[in-house]
């Protein structure tokens, strides 16, 4: 049986959040992680774009020989997630995988929450896809839930200013526009995997009953019980602890970025789709 890493994917640089903390809690698997920089952002692209996109870095990992592929962009888990899954994993073989982030956040969003009143923040696809509210009303119908597009965070993020007082603006607003939809919200999740870096500017904000969730550690744990049911998956995924990643813009331009995400230095190589 011949072992390979498994795949995470991200539109940029928000899945580095994410791999972040699955190598944390699972630094046994090599990793191979593919940003697609060059046609970053997916958040604003059409249902039918970021699918094609999505599609493509997929049947790139597989050829790779990864036997399971993390959509960690919550676009694309909204977007492209179910369409691969039903119309195109058979042809590239019954051993073959395609998780995303939405249903392992989904799942046990109920223990975050006491009035069952939750806020979504996440980027205009994730929004307009209803992604989450869906998937939410499945587990659990009673909960309500309220959602915020914030179509500037990204951009502050990948420009390097969430840091900077300018953010403070925009971190308000948006978060003031879903508060304002219910007086009863007492979770908020944040549904993009850039948003973490946003999250002091995000908490100063938010009313200290009000609980703030990030998807990294939820994802991880879910992968972890992921391959703990499904042993023969386990067993194809190589252990060396490595981690390669790949981009298919600037490598420089990646590298200097993908730090911030990632939480210390990394090296990538260009990736020509």
């Amino acid at each position: 049986m011949k072992h390979q890493p498994i795949g995470v994917f991200d539109s940029g640089y928000g899945g580095l959040t994410v791999l972040k903390e699955i190598a944390a809690q699972l630094p046994q698997y090599d990793y191979l992680y593919l940003g697609d920089n060059a046609r970053a952002p997916y958040g604003n692209r059409s249902f039918e774009t970021v699918y094609h996109y999505t599609l493509q870095c997929v049947e790139w990992f597989f050829k790779q020989g990864c036997p399971l592929v993390i959509l960690a962009c919550n676009t694309a888990s909204a977007k492209a997630l179910r369409s691969i899954q039903q119309n195109d994993l058979a042809k590239f073989g019954a051993d073959k995988r395609v998780l995303g982030v939405i249903r392992p956040t989904t799942e046990i969003v109920d223990e975050f929450t006491t009035t069952n009143n939750i806020g979504i923040l996440g980027t205009n696809g994730t929004v307009q896809s209803n992604s989450y509210p869906i998937e939410i009303h499945k587990f659990y119908p009673h909960i309500n839930v309220y959602q915020q597009a914030c179509p500037m965070w990204v951009s502050l993020i990948e420009n390097n200013e969430h840091n900077a007082s300018g953010a403070d603006y925009f971190v308000k607003k948006y978060i003031d526009a879903l508060l304002q939809q219910s007086p009863d919200i007492d979770t908020i999740l944040l549904a993009c995997t850039h948003y973490p870096l946003l999250l002091d500017k995000i908490k100063a904000v938010v009313p200290n009953e009000i609980s703030v969730i990030a998807q990294g550690e939820i994802v991880a744990k879910s992968l972890q019980d992921y391959l703990l049911r499904h042993p023969k998956l386990e067993e194809m995924c190589s252990k060396n602890g490595k981690i390669d990643f790949f981009t298919t813009d600037s490598t420089e331009d990646f590298d200097n970025h993908a730090a911030i995400f990632f939480g210390k230095p990394l090296k990538s190589s260009h990736l020509e789709l």
